[in-house]
């Protein structure tokens, strides 16, 4: 109701495209500026109270905007200011609301939570946009109306907050060591990003996808005003439309992951968004532009919901809130920069020829399903296996801080184990930097061949002992793999190395 209200207010304001189409640009900017830093808030505090206090800031946002549309001074750029304000509460509690997926359900049930969370959202996206629109078109005065709606999506925060104030929180991870620090948090999150291929892949399907279906929200009440010349009650049909369509896409989705891979949901639903942009950029037959919104709708929660399954799957509990957040960021970042390109070409060129080249960019993506392939699978548990590891015994007590920390493990590995031991060793530096390393490597000794020596750094060692604490099942099955190259009678020698500072008098 927000949205429809919103955009349609705006169109009462002004009769800009740019404007217009920048409604979801406000929309979907704080969370390519904020999705990232959220996620990393989301993993290293309380994520309930976190829920609350950004429900009861969208809760003033909207509060704010209601007053002024009511007191009639509302302006274009007043209404983008007060929707970025309260999309930044929406970026801030985003992350944090899908990390607790987990909390609520069984991991094997995972998928099927995701789509029926995506389900409840889309049934308010298909029942909400008429609501509003019926709300606006109920009142004489288009202001009165979305005034209306922005009032009662200022109490809706209310029951929402009760919710949460009640509910109980059970952290699947609970780490024994202090809270990261923000600065370590953030670099941590990307190093695990950086070095988990499965999340790049996700993260470059996850931005194209949005690039062009953003032109569908960013153009759809320009081609309801002003192509079809239909009113607020149309437009708010028209948009429920893309609803419906993806509740009925999250009711099927089960039954699609079932017989069809990853990659085929995405690629499919790219080529029905293709149609969709072709239909509203060439027709005018309003049936035909509803059949064709409720085939969007469907590839909308087939794809985003397959999308959000790799992320969660793909992720440990430590830093699951920091992937959420940068995937959110991502697929809002398309969305943003993609109806500021499709509204730009709208201003200058026509409505259909932005529609146009948003369906040819659909097409031009399909090849990057042969680069960046999707999980086909659920992985092993990627929860720390032992959360309560006993620290290295070393004389030396260190300081939590003290650092940067070498760590050095030596194997005896035979000449015809050389080549299997090289490519298993490699393998363990993935896991050593996205777990926490800033530097690794294996030497082989000179003067003594079948001597190898595998070196990483971590910034301190309290870095290092979080390390040790978020191995999973599937990390230490890397490091059992090059360890069973070794052919000493005790296992491989550990070091563990503070840098050496000059002394000061």
């Amino acid at each position: 109701m927000q949205d429809t209200a919103g955009t349609w207010l705006m169109t009462s304001l002004t009769t800009s495209p740019l404007l217009i189409a920048l409604m979801q640009t406000a929309a979907g900017l704080p969370i390519l500026l904020l999705g990232y830093p959220a996620g990393v808030i989301a993993d290293i505090l309380d994520r309930r109270r976190l829920l609350i206090f950004w429900q009861v800031w969208m809760l003033a946002a909207v509060a704010i905007l209601s007053v002024l549309t009511f007191a009639g001074v509302i302006s274009p750029w007043t209404l983008l200011a007060l929707t970025f304000l309260l999309n930044v509460g929406a970026a801030m509690n985003g992350p944090a609301w899908q990390a607790i997926i987990p909390e609520l359900v069984p991991r094997p049930e995972l998928p099927n939570a995701v789509a029926v969370n995506s389900a409840g959202y889309n049934l308010a996206r298909a029942v909400g946009p008429t609501l509003g629109g019926l709300m606006v078109a109920a009142f004489v005065l288009v202001a009165r109306g979305a005034g209306t709606v922005f009032l009662l999506n200022s109490l809706s925060f209310v029951a929402v907050v009760v919710v949460l104030y009640y509910w109980r929180s059970k952290p699947l991870y609970k780490s024994a060591l202090p809270a990261e620090r923000m600065s370590g948090a953030l670099w941590s999150g990307v190093r695990y990003l950086r070095y988990t291929p499965e999340l790049r892949a996700t993260f470059v399907r996850t931005f194209a996808f949005a690039i062009f279906a953003s032109a569908v929200w960013a153009l759809l009440a320009v081609v309801a005003r002003q192509d079809l010349r239909q009113g607020a009650m149309a437009y708010g049909i028209l948009n429920g439309c893309l609803g419906a369509g993806a509740v009925a896409g999250a009711s099927y989705l089960p039954r699609l992951r079932q017989r069809f891979s990853a990659d085929t949901i995405v690629a499919g639903s790219s080529v029905i968004f293709a149609g969709t942009l072709a239909t509203l950029a060439f027709e005018r037959s309003v049936p035909l532009i509803v059949l064709a919104l409720l085939a969007a709708g469907f590839a909308w929660t087939s794809a985003l919901s397959t999308l959000n399954v790799t992320v969660q799957i793909s992720t440990p509990p430590w830093v699951q809130a920091r992937a959420l957040g940068t995937y959110q960021m991502i697929f809002w970042g398309g969305i943003a920069s993609g109806s500021a390109l499709w509204g730009l070409l709208a201003e200058h060129l026509s409505t259909p020829t932005a529609l146009a080249a948003a369906a040819v960019s659909a097409l031009v993506s399909l090849p990057l399903g042969r680069r960046f392939h999707l999980l086909e699978e659920m992985p092993p548990d990627l929860s720390p296996y032992a959360l309560n590891r006993a620290a290295p015994q070393v004389v030396v007590e260190p300081h939590p801080d003290d650092g940067p920390v070498m760590i050095t493990i030596e194997y005896e590995i035979r000449p015809e184990d050389c080549t299997a031991f090289g490519h298993a060793i490699h393998r363990v530096r993935e896991m050593r930097l996205r777990n926490g390393a800033i530097n690794w490597g294996v030497y082989q000794d000179a003067q003594l061949p079948d001597r190898f020596v595998e070196t990483f750094v971590v910034e301190s060692w309290i870095d290092f002992l979080r390390q040790r604490e978020r191995y999973s099942a599937p990390d230490r099955e890397l490091r059992d793999l090059a360890w069973s190259f070794h052919r000493g009678a005790a296992p491989p020698a550990v070091a563990y190395m503070l840098y050496a500072r000059e002394a000061t008098t």
